[in-house]
């Protein structure tokens, strides 16, 4: 199958679009930097003229679409790239979908869920009256209204997925990235850093996430117009992610503060990937006590620490 992965050099577009070469498609990409190939091309999927070189020179039968700005507070501080990329990108493709066909693979987030506090399955957001906490959060469920006005319009083939905090190897720090990624970097260098001390969350390995979407292209797997939450089992505070990672590089918690809540961002994000499990064969295979010392060993390596 030939298949496009927009976003295609990020923490998740890059291990995916190795696995998608493995499992034997015809995999291009697409993304911001000048890179080399193979099969890879400059585009800013907010910019529909490079969008359309894209698609004339791939004709893709398939599209995952992971490109995004991402993050909370780089939807605060760079809020126009933000809604240029998420929808003016997302409605970009759209229409591109609308007059080829082909079928796509949204990545959205579990920020959708926004201030509900009980466990997020895939359709509280059709359920409940919920209040998406920032503007990256927003531009999530926008592209997913977006994608669901297109399939009843137009009768496009989408599944979107949720993302619940996918870490691990390949991720490169900056103060807009996961929390994993940020606390491992800021203990690697002592840096002071912020733990959050009554919020919780639901991380999801690299590996595992990416297994699953590569599932979601195959014909056995593909269902139009579903949407899943992609997530691991274990549910933990952020002060434990804290700990595992000073314990493993037997450093205390002097450049560490302490406070109770961080105002803008979901508190509980309590993932229910039961649909995925029985739809996608999503299956949980690395915890926390593995790959915590993965991501550091990997950021150890990347950033020349000892």
């Amino acid at each position: 199958m030939k298949i496009l992965v927009t976003g295609g050099l990020g923490a998740v577009g890059t291990p995916l679009t190795k696995k998608l070469r493995e499992n034997g498609h015809d995999v291009w990409v697409c993304d911001l930097p000048h890179a080399p190939g193979p099969n890879y091309m400059r585009c800013d999927i907010g910019d529909y003229r490079q969008l359309k070189a894209v698609m004339d020179r791939v004709e893709p039968e398939f599209v995952y679409n992971l490109a995004a700005e991402f993050g909370r507070w780089n939807g605060e501080d760079h809020y126009e790239k933000v809604w240029s990329t998420n929808g003016v990108g997302m409605k970009n493709i759209l229409r591109f979908q609308e007059e080829r066909k082909f079928r796509l693979m949204h990545t959205s987030s579990s920020e959708v869920y926004g201030d509900w506090d009980q466990v997020m399955h895939e359709d509280v957001l059709i359920q409940q009256p919920i209040r998406q906490m920032n503007d990256y959060a927003i531009s999530k469920w926008v592209n997913e209204m977006q994608i669901m006005n297109s399939q009843d319009r137009f009768d496009t083939e989408t599944v979107r997925v949720r993302l619940f905090n996918t870490y691990g190897p390949g991720e490169p720090y900056s103060e807009y990235r996961s929390v994993i990624c940020q606390f491992i970097y800021r203990a690697l260098h002592d840096i002071p850093y912020t733990v959050y001390l009554n919020h919780h969350r639901t991380s999801t390995y690299i590996t595992d996430t990416v297994r699953t979407l590569a599932n979601i292209c195959e014909p056995k797997y593909f269902k139009a117009g579903e949407v899943y939450n992609i997530a691991g089992e274990e549910y933990h505070d952020i002060k434990s992610l804290s700990d595992m990672i000073l314990n493993y590089l037997g450093k205390d918690d002097s450049q560490v503060s302490y406070v109770e809540v961080e105002s803008h961002n979901t508190r509980d994000k309590k993932g229910d990937a039961s649909r995925a499990i029985a739809d996608l064969d999503h299956i949980y295979t690395v915890g926390l006590e593995e790959g915590i010392p993965n991501t550091i060993e990997w950021q150890k390596a990347v950033y020349g620490v000892k």
